[in-house]
């Protein structure tokens, strides 16, 4: 069957079914020819013998027939010209359709509407501008929630699942965040069949941008299952793919809203330092110190060190990280992915505001640090989310030397605690700090340090006999504090 030119402009407002136009009782319009089924995207009316260069494709044409001598050349012309439908008015010019009209729209597959006397042409196209109205407000709506549900979606604690599952529920499909060869990152939905799997993932390759010339999106069909993929801003090569069984009005701008969003979620983080901190990293790769490259990552202020971990226990994935380091105000993320490490470590620059909690993450913050010693903050920070996490709360910060304690000199504090905890291992003094942080309480230190209560009783009564203390005197604790912290 003919196709409307290519060139034909989009209409002004979602297609109408045209079934929806039979249905209104008050027109009288009735089918009697052609096929039910028909999209209507214009109205125009037509005494012209052949209205083929007037019409833009996907028009109802209304016509009495003024004109009509060949019905069959008339009818291919307008499948040739696209038009959706054709209405056919009654009287003064013919008493009926003509016989010879309803056989070519059968043979073309026109749709053919028998239009009574009783109902004007302008009647006809008021109802259908109407319906058309209706639709676009519909439409509007639907895009307008999906907006809302797509953006609350974004500002979940795992924002890229979390989009591509609201946006496969709004569009009835499957979602899928493919890499540029194809590796499936996160996806959403009821899977395709294969073969439209497969399809799917090699639509997504035309739009990877692994090349000059990729377009930016591409739309294909498997059978019933109607297939697009979009290419992904940030210059990642990541590309949204979607499969769907029906393709309805709205369905291109939603998936536009959730490439937006998917885009700025994975997207890197770029500051106006960036290029600085990539050469700190370069140096730092080559063999320079910390205070060698402490100028170009900020020597106007400390940094501060954060450990995360998801809040329901689950493993983050590097989006979903990279998503918090962007909330923070920081590119410096590391995902924690070795050695099965759920652990999300981010590093803050001075810049950077202070770390508020983050709904669905548990978190542990350092006190602001020099650079050379961030590897303490680092140590700081892996406590403070233990103590967050025993104590059940969002976060924790870690509280800088004040007070008393900031009096004395840094060094002389410090050998004075190497003097005074020399008997005790690492394990046992990490338990023994952990222990006093959270008063004493057995099961959160279980919890903090992840072994069973009594282990933590064993631990503790090892380090009351090598100091030789009573850990149930206040002054011995304070005094053990003290030196854990100054350590």
């Amino acid at each position: 069957m003919p196709t409307p030119p290519a060139t034909a402009p989009q209409p002004p407002a979602p297609p109408i079914p045209l079934t929806e136009l039979l249905a209104r009782e008050d027109l009288g319009l009735r089918r009697i020819a052609g096929p039910a089924d028909a999209d209507l995207l214009w109205v125009h009316t037509s005494e012209m013998a052949d209205p083929y260069p007037y019409l833009l494709g996907g028009e109802l044409l209304l016509s009495a027939g003024v004109l009509l001598t060949d019905p069959d050349r008339y009818v291919a012309r307008l499948v040739e010209a696209g038009a959706a439908a054709l209405g056919f008015g009654v009287r003064p010019v013919y008493e009926a359709v003509p016989e010879a009209l309803v056989e070519a729209c059968d043979r073309y597959g026109l749709p053919l509407l028998e239009v009574p006397p009783e109902t004007p042409f302008t009647t006809i196209a008021r109802a259908v501008w109407r319906l058309m109205a209706e639709a676009r407000h519909r439409e509007l709506r639907r895009v307008t929630r999906a907006q809302q549900a797509l953006a609350t979606a974004a500002a979940r604690p795992d924002p890229v699942p979390a989009v591509l599952h609201q946006l496969a529920a709004q569009l009835g499909g499957r979602a899928v965040l493919l890499t540029a060869r194809g590796e499936e990152v996160h996806a959403a939905g009821r899977r395709p069949p294969p073969e439209a799997a497969a399809a799917l993932t090699r639509l997504a390759r035309v739009v990877a941008r692994e090349r000059p010339g990729s377009p930016a999106s591409a739309t294909d069909t498997h059978g019933d299952t109607h297939l697009a993929a979009y290419a992904l801003g940030g210059g990642e090569g990541l590309v949204l793919s979607l499969a769907t069984h029906r393709r309805e009005p709205g369905d291109h701008t939603v998936a536009g809203i959730a490439v937006v969003l998917l885009s700025l979620l994975a997207a890197p983080h770029q500051g106006a330092d960036a290029a600085d901190r990539s050469a700190a990293l370069v140096r730092l790769l080559l063999g320079a110190t910390p205070a060698e490259v402490a100028p170009l990552l900020g020597p106007d202020g400390p940094w501060t060190v954060i450990h995360a971990r998801r809040s329901d226990g689950t493993a983050p994935d590097a989006l979903t990280a990279g998503a918090l380091g962007a909330s923070l105000g920081s590119a410096l993320v590391d995902a924690g992915r070795e050695d099965d490490d759920e652990t999300v470590r981010v590093l803050l620059p001075a810049t950077a505001r202070e770390a508020p909690p983050h709904p669905g993450w548990t978190l542990g913050v350092s006190a602001p640090t020099p650079l050379p010693a961030l590897a303490a903050a680092d140590t700081r920070a892996a406590r403070a989310l233990a103590h967050a996490e025993a104590t059940r709360t969002p976060l924790k910060a870690d509280a800088p030397v004040t007070g008393l304690a900031a009096l004395i000199p840094h060094d002389q504090a410090a050998a004075h605690a190497r003097t005074l905890l020399a008997p005790l291992t690492p394990p046992l003094a990490d338990t023994l700090r952990c222990w006093l942080s959270l008063h004493g309480s057995w099961d959160r230190t279980a919890v903090a340090l992840s072994v069973h209560r009594n282990t933590v009783r064993q631990r503790i009564g090892r380090c009351a006999e090598l100091l030789d203390v009573d850990l149930n005197d206040m002054d011995v604790r304070t005094e053990l504090w003290f030196a854990l912290r100054r350590e």
